[in-house]
């Protein structure tokens, strides 16, 4: 399969590019911060999303999807990004849908996934339990009992976790397994006793949360997929949702970039466009040849993964990786080269770096990335 993308897939980019464009400008992400929103997203947008079957991208026909692959949902990402569209996208469509395929059973695939792919139902997955992306690090405990298990823990960054209608938590079913041992999943409806659950709004205006689960009671049918063994399928999830995420970073950093050259074309100092300064030309020069090289790595996490290769792994760490590293740059450049202005709230460049820094973190940063990339080449 080639790297780059089809005539179908260009054209629901074009498409994609015109609805963010008319319906969730930047604008639309401010009005949101500065509601304050209790949301976080415009429900009725959503829908209309979901409409368009973008919510139900990954998911399979049988099940009230499109099925259209991630090369085709990286292309929404991608325009998503352009905009800063705030949608639960990452928490919906790229972990909870991907996981339920996944792991679920027939009856957990049947009831769940039609509701995801038509925008009724939203799931967040309750993983982060540290400061920084960590997914075996898990201290949620999961005890069984004669009517099922008992779940007690705390999860933090759980995106769009005060808005979700069930999560699905991460626990550690089994101890001295290793870290990567013992791990399983259950659906937990959000209103179920022992549930406490905390707003944590973003520096990005996006919406993360605080899970508190204290002796909260799920019986069999709760869980999802292979007790005590849902690393791997955990894992395989989260670089599907890695890869989706660069390819929205991606978005964001060919936006700042545009913005940033218009206005090298319109400011004028001494005189004379300060596009026309040789030092911000190569400023400009090494912005342009980072975004290339993530494009690259981006489309080729996204080929990887709808061809269902062996090396997913490598390429979504080298392509979130990239994205971190790309996206620090662009956006830090932006601001700087837009001078003082762009350090105002009434530029809108701003809530680009801010997106950013957000972006970087979530789901691994490049230094947890370099790190597992080098784990996987043997280092």
């Amino acid at each position: 399969m080639s790297m780059l993308p089809n005539e179908e897939q260009l054209l629901l980019k074009r498409s994609a590019h015109e609805f963010f464009s008319a319906k969730s400008p930047v604008q639309a992400l401010r009005t949101l911060r500065d509601g304050p929103d209790p949301v976080g997203f415009d429900r009725a947008l959503w829908r209309e999303m979901a409409e368009l079957g973008w919510a139900g991208i990954l998911i399979p026909e049988t099940y009230g999807g499109v099925d259209f692959g991630y090369k085709g949902l990286g292309q929404i990402l991608e325009e998503a990004g352009r905009t800063l569209a705030a949608s639960p996208f990452l928490s919906n469509v790229l972990l909870a849908g991907p996981l339920i395929l996944a792991a679920g059973s027939t009856s957990q695939k049947q009831t769940l996934l039609p509701a995801i792919a038509g925008g009724e139902l939203l799931i967040a997955l309750a993983l982060e339990e540290t400061g920084r992306h960590a997914p075996s690090h898990i201290r949620t405990r999961a005890a069984a009992t004669s009517q099922g298990y008992v779940l007690n823990g705390r999860k933090i960054f759980v995106l769009d976790g005060h808005i979700a209608d069930q999560f699905i938590v991460v626990a550690r079913s089994v101890d001295g397994a290793g870290a990567l041992g013992g791990i399983s999943c259950f659906l937990v409806p959000a209103d179920a006793p022992g549930v406490v659950r905390k707003r944590t709004p973003m520096v990005d205006g996006r919406n993360a949360a605080t899970l508190e689960l204290v002796e909260v009671s799920v019986d069999e049918t709760s869980r999802l997929g292979p007790l005590g063994n849902m690393a791997a399928l955990l894992e395989l999830t989260l670089d599907g949702a890695r890869v989706g995420l660069a390819a929205e970073m991606l978005g964001t950093g060919l936006e700042a970039f545009e913005r940033t050259l218009r206005y090298l074309k319109l400011r004028t100092q001494f005189g004379v466009l300060i596009g026309s300064f040789q030092a911000l030309k190569h400023r400009a020069a090494l912005m342009y040849c980072e975004l290339e090289l993530t494009t690259s790595a981006v489309l080729e996490a996204l080929t990887a993964l709808d061809e269902k290769r062996d090396d997913v792994p490598h390429l979504a760490s080298l392509a979130k990786a990239k994205a971190c590293e790309m996206l620090e740059l662009v956006t830090s450049e932006a601001v700087q080269l837009h001078g003082g202005i762009g350090m105002t709230d009434a530029e809108e460049i701003g809530f680009f770096l801010k997106r950013a820094r957000v972006a970087q973190q979530t789901l691994g940063d490049a230094t947890f990335h370099r790190d597992r990339y080098a784990h996987l080449m043997g280092f």
